[in-house]
């Protein structure tokens, strides 16, 4: 088997990713578009959902791994009287109820001492986690239902507000990585005694990367590989410290707790450093030549 032919074109999309696509159908409509193949993602993004979607090109997919890690924020609206399959519009319907929706200032009470803060939740069977080789949603397609184990999260706001529809809530989370929203619209059905699933889920932001940031899929900005170290501590280094990184050799860990992006004296990104033990740092990634 021949060498895999390296990748010419490099950056960062921060892309407002439409409905009706998976992850996957945008990176094959990137790869397309820049004539790259080297292409992936940070946080998967189903296909009724919209929003910011980072997608890394060539040498951007070995920063894909800090990008994953960030706080994410999203908007939808929660359905109360309706449980669906999928925890979200897309599926069938399972249960509806009568019940009264609690009142806002009831629901806020609810999220407050539930739902927010350092808590648990169990994956739903939609989700993109795999057990034993095999995706959660691939299982759930066959009809097979598994145990999931809760799984340590952190909600830090997840604020409602009432709509026209007295059934209806429109919400906004912001969360740390691997949080479910439609879980946690379900999960608030649940306390409420009604049920509930989402709609109409679109992501606002990623980091500090946002919609303001974000461009159509149909008119993608290629952004330098720079920009996804954009909330990373940056040191410059001369040539001498660029030589050492180059040769992948640790070096005194800087200021705060890392990863760190090495620039160069032209500021062009040459690696990212981690903290590794006592006051060292190592390189985690680093991208070759000047």
């Amino acid at each position: 088997m021949g060498r895999r032919t390296p990748p010419t074109v490099h950056g960062l999309v921060i892309l407002d990713k439409p409905a009706g696509f998976t992850s996957h159908d945008v990176v094959a409509r990137l790869r397309k578009h820049f004539g790259e193949r080297r292409i992936g993602h940070a946080g998967t993004l189903d296909p009724s959902a919209t929003g910011v979607l980072l997608v890394g090109v060539g040498n951007g997919t070995r920063l894909m791994r800090f990008l994953e890690k960030m706080d994410k924020s999203y908007t939808c609206e929660i359905v109360f009287g309706v449980t669906t399959s999928t925890l979200d519009a897309d599926g069938d319907v399972l249960v509806t109820s009568d019940a009264p929706v609690p009142a806002i200032e009831d629901l806020r009470a609810l999220v407050a001492s539930n739902l927010t803060g350092a808590i648990e939740q169990i994956p739903p069977m939609v989700s993109a986690l795999k057990v034993d080789g095999k995706r959660l949603h691939q299982l759930a397609r066959e009809g097979i239902e598994v145990e999931r184990a809760a799984r340590p999260i952190t909600v830090h706001a997840f604020d409602t507000e009432s709509t026209e529809d007295p059934r209806v809530v429109r919400a906004s989370v912001t969360c740390g990585s691997g949080t479910y929203v439609r879980s946690l619209g379900a999960d608030l059905g649940d306390l409420a005694g009604c049920g509930a699933h989402i709609r109409n889920l679109r992501r606002t932001s990623i980091g500090p990367f946002t919609l303001n940031d974000s461009s159509p899929l149909e008119v993608p900005e290629l952004h330098d590989v720079i920009t996804a170290v954009r909330d990373m501590e940056r040191v410059t280094l001369d040539d001498a410290g660029i030589n050492d990184v180059l040769y992948g050799r640790p070096l005194s860990a800087w200021t705060g707790e890392g990863p760190w992006a090495i620039l160069d004296e032209r500021q062009q990104l040459v690696a990212v450093y981690e903290k590794w033990k006592g006051d060292l740092a190592k390189p985690v990634v680093v991208f070759g030549g000047r």
